[in-house]
């Protein structure tokens, strides 16, 4: 059974840093991209970054700059430093196996993209 359990959310202040982790097992972690998505209350999901095998790394507009996902294939590990967090970075994050970049090249939420992901956790940015 694929299992992503992600770690490291919590409340930070405007400007702040925060760094996530997603642990992986189940699965061939080192054959597998894997993306971060993030939903804030009352909103649809929005794709924030994906890396693939090979360690290339895509973001989303709104965060690009600020967000680095990396990965360590020896602990099945996903990370993802956020750096200068705003309010509107506010949100549910969770990670996900893909197979896909649709959202990165259109712009919007492609849902196909994603396949096993965990149940998230909560980053709240207010001062």
């Amino acid at each position: 059974e694929k299992q992503l359990v992600e770690s490291g959310g919590g409340m930070v202040q405007p400007g702040g840093s925060l760094r996530l982790s997603c642990a992986c097992s189940g699965f061939n972690f080192t054959s597998a991209d894997i993306a971060w998505v993030r939903q804030a209350p009352g909103k649809g999901p929005e794709w924030v970054s994906t890396i693939w095998t090979d360690g290339r790394t895509f973001y989303g507009d709104s965060v690009q700059g600020r967000f680095i996902t990396s990965r360590d294939n020896a602990k099945n590990t996903l990370y993802l430093q956020m750096n200068n967090l705003k309010v509107d970075d506010t949100a549910l994050y969770y990670c996900a196996t893909t197979n896909g970049l649709g959202s990165y090249y259109y712009g919007s939420f492609h849902p196909e993209d994603f396949h096993s992901r965990g149940q998230g956790t909560q980053v709240t940015v207010s001062s």
